[in-house]
């Protein structure tokens, strides 16, 4: 693939550069749009000839400076979506224009628009972290002039200035994940792409790429699309949507599709869980089903704060012990289950194509 220095020609196409805002948070006419999508699709033709769809119809829209969650379980289709996003795969049917550029019709300009961290590194270890920066500074295109300028700035964006001569063996696995970063950011993409950007790193230096990533929408308003199946993740987002099976399933904020759900989740741990569900059927409306199972007995049901003291005095009156009681707000997986039937954790180990 040939790589050049960003180009800032306006691309022509036929899709407008602006989409409605449905998280309702911009003026009401339009706001600009960094990634727009219709009936996107990508099949692959399995052994037998029949076709396998790896993506199904894809309607997206993602507005510029926004940080969006592409949220699915292994196999769902996010690191195909990305590469027809980036115009390193050529979608089946459908449009999508990225960063003002069709990526039918001009995939190199996409490509020059682009940032892209892969899943894993691609990083030469034996290099030093300005090394590797200027390396692939030179292989964008960047004029001589101006590599020494922009490796020096990415390495301050990133807190690296001062391991900027350590090889990059000697970094620490939240260290190379910013040096990562800092490269893709080197040509001044419109978009950066960042396929699982925390994989295989601890919690604490999940969350320090986090604030890094936060810091660098903030600072530059940079628009970035995030693809994880870490659900914990996608809150640190302004939007997401959900895709399962390369369809989406939901999309919004991540507080609109939770309450999409609206009910909360009350557990309570008692002395017998049979007859306390037994208990807690007579006390609930009769569309509502009571369930046991390790965690206990659990129901939904709309403010469960509420509910948690009238069950316990039913139960107390049948003679239950409760030993501990709970109720949380949907969850994001709670989401997941909702739309497939199946909880993201089990999605994950039923893996598939991606």
């Amino acid at each position: 693939m040939q790589l050049h220095a960003r180009d800032h020609e306006p691309a022509r196409t036929g899709v407008p550069d602006t989409v409605a805002d449905p998280a309702g948070t911009a003026p009401a006419e339009t706001v600009p749009a960094a990634i727009s999508t219709r009936g996107l699709v990508k099949s692959y033709r399995g052994p037998d000839g029949s076709p396998t769809h790896a993506v199904c119809g894809l309607d997206l829209d993602v507005r510029r400076g926004e940080t969006f969650a592409f949220l699915g379980p292994n196999g769902a289709g996010k690191s195909t979506t990305i590469a027809l996003l980036c115009a390193l795969a050529r979608p089946t049917s459908g449009r999508a224009v990225v960063a003002g550029a069709d990526v039918l019709t001009e995939p190199e300009r996409v490509r020059r628009r682009v940032g892209l961290l892969f899943q894993h590194s691609a990083l030469d270890p034996d290099l030093t972290a300005e090394q590797n920066l200027r390396v692939h500074a030179r292989l964008y295109g960047l004029r001589r002039a101006d590599v020494r300028r922009r490796t020096a700035e990415v390495l301050e964006l990133a807190g690296l200035t001062d391991r900027r001569r350590s090889p990059v063996r000697t970094l620490s696995g939240g260290m190379r994940r910013r040096l990562e970063i800092a490269r893709q950011l080197l040509h001044e993409p419109g978009v950066l792409f960042l396929d699982e950007p925390t994989t295989g790193l601890d919690p604490h230096a999940r969350a320090l790429v986090w604030e890094h990533l936060r810091a660098l929408r903030d600072r530059h308003g940079s628009t970035l699309f995030v693809t994880t199946h870490y659900l914990d993740e996608a809150e640190h987002c302004d939007r997401l949507a959900i895709i399962d099976g390369g369809r989406l399933v939901a999309r919004g904020t991540p507080s609109e599709v939770k309450a999409a759900i609206g009910d909360d989740r009350v557990v309570l741990r008692t002395s017998d869980d049979a007859a306390a569900r037994r208990v807690a059927l007579l006390l609930v409306p009769p569309d509502r089903t009571v369930h046991v199972d390790a965690d206990g007995v659990w129901l939904r049901v709309p403010d469960g704060s509420a509910w948690i003291p009238r069950l316990c005095a039913a139960l107390e009156v049948h003679g239950i012990a409760v030993h501990a009681a709970s109720a949380t707000p949907p969850t994001l997986d709670d989401v997941f289950f909702h739309h497939t039937g199946r909880s993201m954790a089990v999605a994950d180990g039923a893996g598939g194509t991606r």
